[in-house]
């Protein structure tokens, strides 16, 4: 079900894209001199659909930086939390275990032979022959 609705959504996606790239394949000047309009120093020529695919991927990355740094609280809480329960694990297994060497075996008391649960064997609880 999973891999279905990655395709309804990856196929669809893709088609999108390559028909943008085709559409817009015209040479832009992207410039990064906010000083020199006319002769700009730090500038770059490329296809439109690549600036455009460019800044959405650079878009995705900052974006999920900015989740990263942000849930860095959780995952220290998460760690400290994991870290104690593993401390309580350790620490219920010594007391387990020292429960267990406090505690007595238990003594079975020997059982006289020919003796069943009600009696003798061959006998009800009247003593009568079976």
């Amino acid at each position: 079900m999973r891999k279905f609705l990655t395709a309804l959504i990856l196929i669809p996606l893709a088609v999108i894209l390559v028909t943008f790239a085709v559409a817009n394949r015209h040479d832009v000047t992207v410039s990064f001199d906010p000083f020199m309009a006319n002769d700009p120093a730090l500038s770059r020529t490329m296809p439109l659909f690549l600036l455009l695919i460019l800044v959405a991927a650079l878009g995705v990355v900052v974006g999920g930086c900015a989740v990263w740094f942000g849930q860095r609280h959780w995952r220290r809480s998460a760690r400290r939390h994991e870290a104690d329960a593993r401390a309580a694990q350790v620490e219920l297994a010594g007391l387990r275990a020292q429960t267990a060497a406090a505690r007595p075996e238990a003594q079975r008391l020997p059982v006289p032979s020919g003796v069943g649960l009600y009696g003798p064997v061959g006998r009800d609880k009247q003593r009568a022959t079976l």
